[in-house]
């Protein structure tokens, strides 16, 4: 979902949607690691939190996890996260090919934004499947099951295409029957996986904010949509060229000329939404990026980056999700 500024920035060109990120961090591009807990790596190389940033998987290398969890950026708007004792192969960092094997585990796929340039697939147990729209994908290579909690994807198996839409799933291994069956979301709501990426897609829409509002009108160090780096939040977050976009889970990411419309609230949820002109403040604050400015956790909500200088603090999860500095 996206609210737009001009209507011709929906062809805004593909060139510039990778972008270099502010502040000399070193650019993101597909395969780039933006988060990591726990026991993983790439290859024989161990990440920790220094990792963040300047580890990109290159083609044919794979990020596996035993206790711990990983999320790395695809095209801007694509965040491709892994569970715990997972490993995914970056088959193709190409921006209009961009495809990852996942041969262990459980992964999901958060995409904001596509482009009609972009082809942004996933194998899995001898299959490939398409994620055709926004939306929310979970994949689970231990019992080869494709789900679509939001958006379409489209699964190849041979000559034979099974087209899996919203709410629905698919199980690769049953090649008796190749319909798709309701997905029971509650099940998988609760999982980790499921709300680690929950968590972290509304963590990095905050991180949106902050960024976001230092460009305000389009200002120094904006070069257009991409991936922009947030040294508050140690991440990379999703900036779109114009207009407001909503992830799967709800929460907003704004354009520089839309981030004044973030719904803010000091002390107690205020709410601004569409229609306010609430400017960023970077101070000891609060906000929600739900869309029409629903408050979904008032009682603890989103802490924004505080002033510069201040160390920061998410007040979910007490530190937050913080990865390493990337190279310089």
């Amino acid at each position: 979902m996206q609210l737009s500024r001009l209507n011709w920035f929906a062809s805004f060109p593909l060139a510039a949607i990778l972008c270099a990120p502010a502040w000399g961090a070193t650019p993101a591009l597909p395969g780039t690691l933006n988060y990591v807990e726990g026991q993983a790596a790439v290859g024989a190389e161990a990440l920790n939190a220094k990792s963040v940033g300047s580890v990109n998987l290159e083609s044919g290398q794979t990020l596996t996890t035993e206790t711990g969890k990983a999320e790395i950026l695809l095209t801007p708007g694509v965040f491709f996260r892994v569970g715990d004792n997972s490993a995914a192969t970056l088959v193709s960092p190409s921006l209009t090919n961009t495809e990852v094997s996942l041969t262990k585990g459980q992964a999901m796929v958060e995409v904001a934004e596509i482009y009609k340039q972009n082809l942004l697939r996933v194998q899995e147990d001898g299959t490939t499947t398409q994620l055709l729209k926004t939306g929310l994908y979970g994949f689970d290579a231990n019992n080869g099951d494709v789900r679509v909690f939001k958006g379409e994807a489209l699964v190849q198996d041979g000559d034979t295409y099974i087209k899996v839409k919203g709410g629905h799933e698919f199980d690769l291994k049953d090649t008796a029957n190749l319909k798709t069956r309701k997905l029971n979301k509650s099940t998988y709501e609760e999982g980790d996986l499921y709300r680690f990426s929950s968590l972290r897609s509304q963590y990095l829409a905050e991180a949106n904010v902050d960024a976001a509002g230092r460009y305000v009108g389009g200002g120094p160090g904006w070069y257009g949509a991409g991936w922009y780096w947030d040294p508050f939040f140690t991440a990379y977050t999703w900036i779109p060229g114009d207009g407001i976009f909503y992830s799967p889970f709800g929460w907003g990411f704004y354009s520089p000329w839309f981030v004044s419309y973030a719904p803010f609230y000091y002390g107690r949820y205020y709410p601004y939404g569409y229609g306010g002109h609430a400017r960023p403040y970077y101070g000891d604050h609060g906000y929600t990026g739900r869309p029409g400015g629903a408050a979904p956790h008032t009682e603890n909500g989103f802490h924004a980056a505080p002033s510069m200088g201040t160390p920061h603090s998410f007040g979910v999860m007490g530190g937050g999700f913080h990865g390493g500095s990337p190279g310089r």
